[in-house]
């Protein structure tokens, strides 16, 4: 065994890694294990960074083909380079985890490659692909180690990554599907099929509930799913998957209305599933351990302790959003209280994004949960039509929606449609985290033209009448 450790995290995701680093710049003797050859778990490897990679190629290459020629430059038919495209994508994912394993270097962090479990009261085994284990020894153990695809409630779906794919599948097709089913009308589905939707293939969504992106504003939903369609993707809503499978060279998705109904059967190239994760806690030894757990997620309390003493849990295991920058504020949390600090997540300021085009972004409370819980409130809307760097752009699609106390005036929430809402979420966000009102931005100057001031007019209308319309 070797010396003990203050901390060893098993995964080095964004939440992991991060945990690591901020424990290792505390002072504290820090170790992370990954059961993977490249740290940076799912979302630098199969996840978030190559999905954006691909996401922004398609966009080049949909620009090319449709919006530039508006702005009086003729490029001609653009040509596909799938492979270089997909060359683009790799070069991120090295370069990203090539990071990763710098910065645990850098802060003189042991790694340790292996698929790690908990053993016992402050011991973790590491066991290599050839079955050999060895133990560490440590004070605190951080579990970290992300999530996993959820498939389908209660179907057994093959899914091969060749023609019934997850999202680490829809990552490396090696040509562009003339027809793709997305089973799931959530983030992960919405992003991809648009991906393959720019590069040519013909994309049906079937979602189970009566809009996509569940638990999203409505006003934002709906409008989205107007944008996607006049794109060219196809949508069939309230509807329940009761099969998939393979047929012929393809694959087939069977579906029927969740109301009652005939159901109807659809045949395409790729069937990409993308309905949600679940915590991965497979083989961990948790229970065994003696942690509590809750429908497969680890049970942890307010400062991300579980029942054991000595043993935490961050990002995609326990509650919350599934969101990469959630896991990471838990990791810097843990690693302060470790250390004896103070650590804190507000749960309430944690943005979410929708990286398609146009972006979607939301932080806060979503009208539906201020009527839902009783909460009175005032809703300030405005148009990307209403402003001029906009429509320089020809990015006049969507909008920005404020939601406030109606006694106070304190955000609530907001709510964001349109071209770069993911970066001018965070300015509402910021907003929200102390404690500001809609007023409080409203008298906040803002350059023009920007397609910002789009967001200090919603806060106009939030608190009286935006000054452009």
């Amino acid at each position: 065994m070797s010396d003990q450790y203050d901390v060893v995290v098993i995964g080095s995701g964004p939440g992991g890694y991060v945990c690591a680093i901020k424990a290792a710049q505390l002072g504290l003797k820090t170790a992370i294990v990954e059961k993977n050859p490249t740290l940076g778990g799912t979302c630098l490897n199969v996840g978030c960074i190559p999905s954006k990679a691909l996401l922004h190629a398609s966009e080049m290459f949909s620009e090319a083909e449709h919006g530039m020629e508006a702005l009086g430059i003729k490029v001609g038919k653009p040509k596909l380079d799938l492979k270089a495209m997909m060359g683009h994508k790799d070069g991120v994912v090295k370069a990203n985890v090539d990071g990763v394993a710098f910065l645990m270097k850098k802060n003189k962090i042991d790694v340790h490659h292996g698929t790690g479990s908990v053993v016992g009261s402050g011991k973790v085994a590491v066991t290599d692909d050839k079955g050999t284990a060895q133990e560490i020894a440590t004070k605190n153990i951080v579990i970290a180690t992300g999530s996993d695809v959820a498939g389908i409630p209660g179907l057994d779906v093959e899914i091969d990554e060749k023609i019934i794919v997850s999202s680490t599948g829809a990552l490396e097709l090696t040509k562009v599907p003339k027809k793709m089913l997305v089973v799931g009308g959530g983030v992960i589905g919405l992003e991809l099929g648009s991906v393959w939707n720019r590069l040519g293939a013909e994309v049906t969504v079937v979602e189970y509930l009566d809009t996509i992106l569940g638990g999203m504003d409505n006003d934002v939903s709906k409008q989205f799913q107007k944008m996607l369609a006049k794109q060219g993707m196809n949508f069939h809503l309230s509807s329940k998957v009761t099969d998939v499978a393979k047929k012929g060279k393809g694959g087939a998705v069977t579906f029927e209305p969740v109301a009652g109904g005939d159901a109807q059967t659809l045949d395409a190239d790729i069937v990409l599933v993308a309905t949600g994760r679940r915590p991965y806690t497979d083989g961990l030894g948790l229970e065994a351990a003696g942690v509590e757990m809750d429908r497969g997620k680890v049970k942890t309390n307010n400062q991300w302790q579980t029942n054991v003493s000595g043993i935490w849990a961050i990002g995609d295991v326990i509650d919350g959003p599934m969101l990469a920058h959630k896991a990471e504020d838990e990791g810097v949390a843990v690693a302060e209280i470790i250390a004896g600090q103070a650590g804190h997540v507000n749960y309430d300021v944690i943005p979410g994004v929708v990286y398609t085009m146009p972006e979607v972004a939301s932080v806060g409370k979503t009208e539906e949960e201020l009527k839902s819980a009783g909460i009175d409130y005032v809703a300030g809307k405005f148009p990307f039509s209403a402003n001029g760097r906009a429509r320089a752009m020809n990015q006049t699609e969507g909008f920005v929606k404020f939601l406030a106390d109606k006694k106070t005036d304190r955000v609530l929430g907001a709510h964001i449609v349109g071209f770069g809402a993911g970066d001018m979420i965070h300015e509402c966000a910021v907003l929200m985290e102390f404690g500001g009102s809609s007023e409080d931005l409203a008298r906040t100057c803002h350059a023009h033209p920007t397609l910002s001031e789009v967001v200090r007019e919603a806060a106009h209308a939030t608190h009286g009448k935006p000054l452009h319309m």
